[in-house]
């Protein structure tokens, strides 16, 4: 490089009489010194213009200012042990030009001018709050107006909830924490600057109060997927921006093979290069980094500014750096120079692309994907997967009417708007009911006298209190409260219009949260995703992800288990560190309860329907005719679980017995999913799994029985039955230990009648089925398929933009289908039906500075639905039954099936949709094909049932041990190479959201 430099002086000696521009470094020589420096320096002298004179750290901090160098240029930045004063001293005496405003530099060390500024001139920031305590009286922690709660802090009215962040106002405290809601498990993740391979860590424990040490900023936490961007300005005109993994997933620094944090360059939108315009004039830094944050709304936001900045390792960054600077600097001192200067040559170390930007092969080696991506001819360009949550506790409820003056009062004071209800689902809201049961559980403690009414509410007092007391502490999603009001009377004292709450019913519900099961089974089966559902095996979804080729999110419904289930999912899918879940899930996982929830879809009353022909088979010999899989004798299987039932119950009522005063004390500790590595459970063989006590399980089983038959009417409510089997096959799992006799013939038999009774629940023929699934899963089916078109569409933009581009000329008008089109969400030409359109945040890669990417351009879009049972059912009957068209889900009665064969018959087999149960659609690309013909882009459909396995099927110690049932493998629901994206749209937009906007855009 330098022989080079040589011959570019020599060929400037034509001006070589021209007078050099002293050019001043006033930084510590820990950063003056710095390898990006230099090579910007050394680009910047080449041509022969400018003198470069390093001040130096003992003339900056040891000599007097007038002994410091006299230059015509300052290139002065502020860091640690830098003494600013000083050196705005010197610019006062002196008076060179500045690159950078040293002056400004003092608003740079202070968060709250830098935000005030940035607010000042309308540049975007997180909503925030400036909590000021510099000048409080002796005694006093809070200004006036602040007020902070479990769930958020206020100041003046202005409410920040949490997930919020919390800053210093110190631009040189890097001490930054997060702090997270009681419903997704509290705590507080503390950031800081990075250490090792660490820049963040989890605290559980933490009580989630703030600190009061000092000023605050505290601003809402913007989820980004996981990235943080930094863009560096060179001037008002130039910005580079790098995309890097946030802190705030698990604190883990991801480096390269020279020990450097990964960082890669991103193509900036127009309206973030107007952001970076505004920061480096806002500021008075021409040369100036800050802290970008790309929510997942859309909008971006600055949320730090950090002055001076370079970035390391980028020949082409630092050509641009020397080049700008070079104007910058001519232009304040002699731009009479501009005009004679060449332009300055590059240093690239390779043969570049002209048109591409990216470096040509070099010895046969590439730094892309080894191998391609895809098999053959075909790459993967879509990967999306609807999968239920993991393995649960069975759902509970407790129902007691209750006349208890301090359980009314919770009424008053916990009341909605409309006085209907009062919920309670905080810490504090149930520690102040556990405290209410604890002290009516023991008043009532009276004699033999005591009524049977009396005795029936303490006892499930006593229920309420146990549960209440399970766990040892209120977090995560696993307990509430409703309060309502049953009678009201008259005010003691007569006032008129004064009613007096007299009686409520107050309903307890708990359980359905994930086991510890359920979490590694959803790790697991992340990390096959990781290692198997990509080609190249986890090392190329890792790097797929890693270089921002992957446009992955995560969506689950607003249900606990299932927000767990996908943050422990995408844990292992991205090989992230820690044990507790709650910073994946504030930062990567999206509830969507409109689209992955079945409640308020217009299918209440189909499925109501559905269960009422359906309840008639205790009672109608006719139901047979309608119901599929019926066994020959159900009345007969309905008695004999009735007779296991009392069984099992009796065997519980004993064990209960036997542990006498230790029913509610004792024990291993409750494991929680959320905050706890699967390997953290204890286990203990003389008690139920998960830390519930023997009285609740004693409690649960007497629950379903009573509900199940009524023995004066000798009648069965057969909606109990899916209850029952869900009970039955948790405890085979989970409490096997406890040698529970009949409860092997109880899980068999249950099994039987559950086969029959839930299916139908969702259709008793295909045109129910149909008719059920297109209301419950219409606005998934409808995002799937603008997943899939989306991508189509980018492959059509891109194809013209790659070498080989030739080969698939895009034909004007041309698009292989008349599928929905547009960005995600939307539909071009017409409106989107009842979808609402998804703002995307997509990392798009800077060909010209990602030389070492292959196709920096192309993504592979991964979009993870986690859901429920219902909406499993619901997706797999429109897969099923969707050949028969619209019409056929409008018909009361359907002509005879044809028997299936091959996928149909597959998915007709599967009764059961276990945890876990995926369906998955992959789309794939051959480039060789001409962009206009369907045969381009092929969707491959694979299915699994989940963890469809009989758990006395699994005698070994393994599950014992860790009460993990494996998932059944996927198989194609497709013969071949699957289907043409235009024949799945065919035949699956009839029954999703996006098929009324279709239609209009058709006509």
């Amino acid at each position: 490089m330098r022989r080079l430099l040589k011959l570019f002086r020599a060929a400037t000696d034509g001006h070589a009489n021209l007078p050099k521009i002293r050019i001043g470094v006033c930084a510590m020589d820990k950063k003056a010194r710095s390898k990006p420096m230099k090579e910007i320096l050394e680009r910047l002298t080449a041509w022969g213009e400018f003198e470069v004179v390093i001040f130096g750290d003992d003339a900056i901090l040891e000599k007097p200012i007038e002994d410091w160098p006299h230059v015509e240029c300052l290139l002065c930045w502020h860091s640690d042990g830098f003494p600013l004063k000083k050196a705005q001293e010197y610019i006062k005496y002196r008076r060179p030009f500045l690159v950078n405003d040293v002056f400004m530099q003092d608003f740079l060390l202070d968060r709250r001018k830098v935000y005030k500024l940035l607010v000042e001139r309308s540049i975007p920031v997180p909503t925030h709050i400036i909590v000021e305590r510099d000048h409080l009286p002796e005694g006093t922690t809070d200004p006036p107006g602040f007020v902070e709660d479990e769930d958020y802090v206020e100041l003046n009215g202005q409410r920040i909830v949490k997930p919020f962040v919390e800053k210093p106002v110190s631009g040189e405290d890097h001490n930054i924490w997060v702090y997270y809601p009681h419903s997704m498990g509290g705590g507080v993740k503390y950031l800081f600057r990075k250490v090792d391979d660490k820049a963040s860590k989890y605290d559980s424990s933490h009580d989630g109060k703030v600190r009061r040490d000092g000023s605050y900023i505290y601003e809402e936490f913007l989820p980004t997927g996981g990235t943080d961007v930094k863009v560096y300005t060179v001037g008002p005109r130039y910005a580079h921006a790098e995309a890097r993994k946030s802190p705030v997933v698990d604190g883990k620094v991801l480096r390269n093979a020279d020990g450097k944090e990964m960082r890669f360059p991103v193509l900036l939108s127009p309206q973030e290069k107007e952001i970076a315009r505004m920061v480096c004039l806002a500021f008075g830094q021409k040369v100036c980094g800050f802290d970008l944050l790309r929510s997942e709304k859309g909008r971006s936001y600055v949320c730090d500014v950090n002055g001076w900045s370079f970035v390391k390792n980028s020949k082409k960054y630092y050509d641009d750096a020397a080049d700008i600077l070079r104007s910058i600097i001519l232009s304040a001192l002699a731009p009479h120079r501009l005009n004679v200067q060449p332009n300055l040559p590059t240093y690239t170390g390779a043969l570049t692309n002209p048109d591409t930007g990216s470096n040509l092969a070099v010895s046969g080696k590439g730094a892309g994907w080894e191998g391609g991506w895809g098999w053959g001819d075909w790459e993967l360009r879509c990967v999306l997967a609807v999968i239920r949550h993991g393995d649960r506790t069975p759902k509970q409820k407790l129902k007691v009417v209750v006349t208890q003056e301090p359980l009314l009062n919770l009424f008053h004071k916990y009341k909605d708007a409309k006085g209907k209800q009062a919920k309670l689902k905080s810490p504090l809201q149930m520690q102040e009911l556990l405290d209410i049961t604890r002290q009516l559980v023991k008043v009532g403690r009276g004699g033999n006298d005591e009524r049977e009414a009396a005795q029936e509410v303490r006892g499930k007092l006593r229920i309420m209190q146990t549960v209440l007391e399970s766990g040892g502490q209120f977090s995560g999603i696993n307990r509430k409260v409703q309060i309502k009001p049953l009678r009201w009377g008259i005010a003691a004292d007569g006032l008129v219009g004064v009613a007096v709450l007299e009686e409520a019913l107050l309903i307890l519900k708990w359980g359905g949260v994930l086991t510890h099961a359920g979490r590694q089974q959803a790790e697991d089966l992340g990390k096959i995703y990781r290692m198997v559902m990509y080609p190249s095996g986890g090392n190329g979804l890792l790097r797929l992800h890693s270089t921002y080729r992957h446009d992955l999110k995560i969506y689950s419904s607003d249900e606990g288990r299932v927000q767990t289930s996908a943050a422990a999912f995408t844990k292992a899918m991205l090989d992230l560190e820690g044990n507790s879940l709650t910073p994946i899930l504030v930062s990567l996982v999206n509830k969507d309860a409109s689209m992955l929830e079945a409640f308020g879809k217009g299918a209440s009353d189909d499925i109501a329907d559905a269960k009422e022909a359906l309840y008639q088979v205790g009672s109608a010999t006719s139901a047979s005719s309608i119901i599929a899989r019926l066994p020959d004798t159900p009345l007969g299987l309905l008695r004999r679980l009735v007779e296991l039932l009392r069984r099992l119950i009796d065997r519980l009522r004993q064990l209960v017995r036997e542990e006498g005063a230790t029913a509610r004390g004792g024990g291993p500790p409750k494991y929680s999913s959320l905050s706890m590595d699967p390997k953290e459970r204890v286990h203990d063989d003389n008690q139920p799994c998960g830390g519930e006590k023997m009285l609740l399980m004693f409690d649960r089983w007497h629950k379903l029985l009573k509900s199940f038959y009524n023995e004066k009417k000798d009648r069965f409510d057969i909606s109990k039955v899916p209850d029952i089997y869900d009970s039955a096959k948790y405890d085979a799992i989970h409490n096997a230990h406890l040698g529970l006799d009949a409860l092997e013939e109880l899980y068999i038999v249950a099994k039987l009648l559950a086969d029959v009774v839930i299916p139908c629940e969702y259709g008793l023929d295909p045109g129910g089925k149909l008719r059920i699934g297109s209301k419950i899963a219409n606005e998934l089916l409808g995002k799937l398929l603008v997943d899939l078109a989306s991508m189509r569409e980018e492959s059509i933009v891109t194809a013209c933009m790659e070498p080989h581009g030739a080969r698939a000329m895009v034909k004007h008008g041309s698009g292989g289908s008349n599928g929905p089109t547009g960005r995600e969400g939307d539909l071009e030409g017409g409106p989107a039906g009842e979808m609402e359109p998804e703002t995307e945040t997509i990392h798009r890669l800077c060909p010209t500075y990602a030389s070492d990417i292959n196709s920096p351009l192309r993504h592979v879009r991964t979009r993870i639905y986690f859901t429920s049972e219902s909406h499993m059912h619901s997706l797999v009957n429109v897969l099923r039954w969707c050949h028969l068209g619209a019409d056929a889900a409008g018909c009361c009665a359907m002509p005879p099936i044809t028997p299936p064969e091959g996928a149909c018959a597959q998915l007709d087999e599967m009764t059961e949709l276990d945890y876990l149960t995926q369906v998955v659609f992959r789309m794939y690309e051959n480039k060789t094909v001409p962009v206009e013909s369907q045969e381009r882009f092929r969707v491959e459909v694979l299915f699994s049932p989940g963890a469809n396995y009989n758990p006395f099927d699994f005698a070994s110690t393994s599950l014992h041990n860790n009460h993990v049932l494996p998932i059944v493998p996927r198989t194609a629901l497709h013969k071949n190479d699957g289907i043409t994206l235009a024949e799945m749209e065919e035949k699956l937009m009839p029954f999703s959201s996006v098929s009324l906007g279709f239609q209009q855009q058709q006509q």
